[in-house]
């Protein structure tokens, strides 16, 4: 007994801290990945482990980016594949230079607002075919790969023209899109026979095969981008769209670029934020980011009644900016340094009070947009070197349009559902006019620290861009627990609704709910909130990468040749 008694004693001494010690612990449920060599974050596991194969085949973060990119169109091809639009912006370390591309497709040389009109059709719906706009996801992954990349792009596409034929087990959060998503397009041309192969939605654990699209990716890995936009492929989109209407052409493809852009940016509290301007929905989440430096949120504390009273009330002003002057800037002027203007923010600033606001009217400028597309994947990667790529694609809604070319393997973009058919605003519908696009690629630096990250979701994207800014600079967070922080979004323009995760203590959404909030709990992990994914490089060159837990993602790192290694 008294031998039993001491081994307890000795075994409750192992394991008990000494009085006045503290255990490791976390607040968030997964730890960074940290790595001297590259890293790749996406919401797929798979897909980031694509990505790593590259790194080790000896790719750099561009490629990398490009092969994880499209694993994930095989992977989740609810959420993005080539029928989509892509952005990126890319951090070369050895000059120190940030590059941004925008390869955002345009609407058809045919299709106008009068062109529509004269059909009865005052509204673009969202499973139309006049919603698929030219797809521009292949001509930025070709620009990205002739600019920076190392391998060709028949390396880069190997991993997933090989999970196409082979098939990939499909994940948790994916099933449900699919069983969420996918019966709607039962009917739709060409849907069924590629992404409900036995009529019903694919399940936890079934293996996915898609012998079209692994062949539509071996046409691009071995004749790049003129192999999607010219040729076969080409035709077998345009004859599919024309037999249903749609007035695009083969030059619609055949002319279309990608574009090279400067990022804009601000800084928050010292740190230069970097987002891409527009057409897209980035300069949102600078001028909310501006007009929070005006409220001392560190002193308020993380998710406290104050803070997310002051956060919610600064969404709503730069939305309301954002749907007035936001459009294609290669047909209207947009007032970007105005409303990136830090005096500009200390006037909105002003219009925040004690109470929630339920109507934000736009802020009077010299010079409106619709809810536009959720459904979008972001990833991002650094290598052994430092370079690091923030990059975004999307088919805009689940499943985009729902339409499916013969032969091809991937759905069609529902992208053009951004356009307003009212005439004379920012974002009306015209010829060869790129739409409002609501996915923002997004970079934060101090010094030689440097980040690459981005949460997808709609027009939840500014708010939680913001969110995770704050959570890095005013609140101390590291990358992964910033991703894991509770959030909030607000779904719409007006009015005072605002969903809160469950996991927002019960007392301050009560007290939000008393300023006015109309608050809506969510689930702990809700995918409302968005999908993100970060990488960092710290001033000692020492990789970190970290995967949002509402997805099915991870940070996976670059495996270093140990036997090679060791000769």
């Amino acid at each position: 007994m008294r031998t039993t008694s001491l081994l307890l004693l000795l075994w409750g001494g192992l394991l008990l801290p000494a009085s006045g010690a503290e255990d490791p612990h976390r607040n968030y449920p997964q730890s960074q990945t940290i790595s001297r060599f590259g890293i790749v974050a996406t919401s797929q596991a798979l897909a980031s482990e694509a990505g790593a194969a590259v790194l080790q085949h000896g790719g750099n973060a561009v490629d990398a980016a490009i092969a994880a990119n499209a694993a994930l169109g095989v992977i989740e091809p609810m959420m993005n594949g080539v029928g989509g639009d892509l952005f990126a912006i890319v951090y070369e370390a050895k000059t120190g230079k940030i590059y941004g591309i925008n390869s955002s497709g345009w609407a058809p040389k045919g299709m106008s607002i009068d062109f529509l009109q004269k059909k009865g059709i005052t509204k673009i719906s969202e499973h139309s075919v006049y919603s698929v706009t030219v797809p521009g996801t292949v001509a930025g992954w070709a620009a990205l790969r002739d600019k920076f990349g190392k391998l060709t792009l028949k390396d880069d596409l190997t991993p997933a023209i090989f999970m196409a034929k082979n098939g990939i087990p499909i994940t948790e959060m994916d099933a449900q899109a699919w069983r969420i998503f996918g019966p709607q397009f039962q009917k739709s041309p060409g849907f069924a026979a590629t992404f409900l192969p036995k009529g019903d939605p694919l399940v936890t654990g079934e293996v996915f095969r898609n012998s079209d699209l692994a062949r539509t990716l071996e046409v691009i890995a071995d004749k790049g981008a003129s192999g999607f936009y010219r040729g076969p492929i080409a035709a077998a989109m345009v004859d599919f769209l024309d037999s249903l209407g749609s007035p695009v052409s083969r030059a619609d493809l055949a002319e279309f670029s990608p574009e090279w852009v400067d990022p804009i940016s601000t800084t928050y509290h010292g740190w230069t934020v970097r987002e891409l301007p527009p057409n897209g929905q980035g300069i949102a989440a600078l001028e909310m980011l501006n007009i929070m430096e005006r409220f001392p949120l560190k002193d308020y504390g993380h998710n406290s009644l104050e803070a997310l009273h002051t956060m919610i009330e600064a969404k709503k002003l730069a939305y309301a900016d954002l749907k007035q002057y936001v459009g294609d800037p290669r047909f209207s002027k947009i007032p970007v340094a105005e409303l990136l203007s830090k005096d500009f923010a200390g006037q909105r600033s002003k219009l925040i009070g004690s109470t929630a606001n339920c109507q934000v009217s736009p802020a009077e400028l010299t010079t409106t947009l619709s809810a536009a597309g959720r459904d979008t994947t972001y990833l991002t990667a650094v290598d052994r070197d430092g370079n690091i790529i923030s990059l975004i694609q999307s088919n805009s809604g689940a499943f985009g349009a729902g339409l499916v070319a013969p032969g091809t393997g991937f759905v069609l973009q529902n992208r053009g559902t951004g356009f307003t058919l009212e005439p004379g605003r920012a974002n009306s519908l015209a010829p060869r006019k790129r739409p409002f696009h609501t996915i923002i690629p997004a970079m934060l630096s101090k010094g030689d620290v440097n980040l690459g990250f981005g949460i997808m979701g709609g027009l939840n994207q500014p708010q939680a861009h913001a969110q995770f800014v704050s959570n890095i600079v005013d609140f101390g967070m590291n990358i992964q627990e910033a991703l894991d922080a509770p959030r909030f979004t607000k779904p719409t323009f007006n009015g005072c609704d605002v969903l809160l995760e469950s996991r927002i203590p019960e007392g301050v959404r009560t007290k939000l709910g008393e300023k006015g909030h109309e608050v809506q709990t969510e689930d702990a992990y809700s995918q409302k909130m968005g999908r993100g994914n970060a990488v960092m490089v710290d001033s000692h060159g020492i990789k970190y990468g970290g995967s949002d837990p509402r997805a099915d993602g991870l940070a996976i790192p670059e495996s270093p040749d140990y036997w090679q290694a060791s000769q």
